[in-house]
């Protein structure tokens, strides 16, 4: 299959760089997908959203200065870089959520326990 500007690609991602990542095409040719194409929402982090060996499906917008292909993650219509930062963003709020009611549950008995005048053993 040749590669065309507009295309649907499958390729597996190389390298993940702070500004994009580098992507092999099925052909063997080379792509890469810049941070602000890999999803419809801010990216701070790429990491959160790529990894290097991720099978990856984009579209083609043409090709970059050292002749790559230029692809886009978030106008393929695919969301899967998305599903995996959302997970761990989620992942990271439920334990910040869990250790925070730890400690606001702690401080409640507390001020019972100092109220009722009960000591510790």
């Amino acid at each position: 299959m040749s590669v065309k500007v507009g295309n649907i690609v499958q390729g597996k991602v190389t390298a993940v760089r702070k500004y994009g990542a580098f992507v092999t095409l099925e052909g063997g040719e080379e792509g890469f997908i810049h941070i602000s194409k890999v999803s419809k929402g801010y990216v701070k982090n790429i990491d959160d959203y790529l990894k290097v060996g991720q099978e990856i499906t984009a579209k083609v917008l043409g090709t970059t200065k050292d002749g790559k292909w230029e692809l886009s993650i978030k106008d393929a219509g695919g969301n899967q870089g998305e599903e995996q930062a959302t997970s761990q963003d989620f992942e990271r709020k439920l334990a910040r959520f869990m250790r925070d009611s730890s400690q606001k549950l702690s401080a409640y008995r507390r001020r019972l326990d100092k109220k009722r005048g009960v000591k510790k053993r």
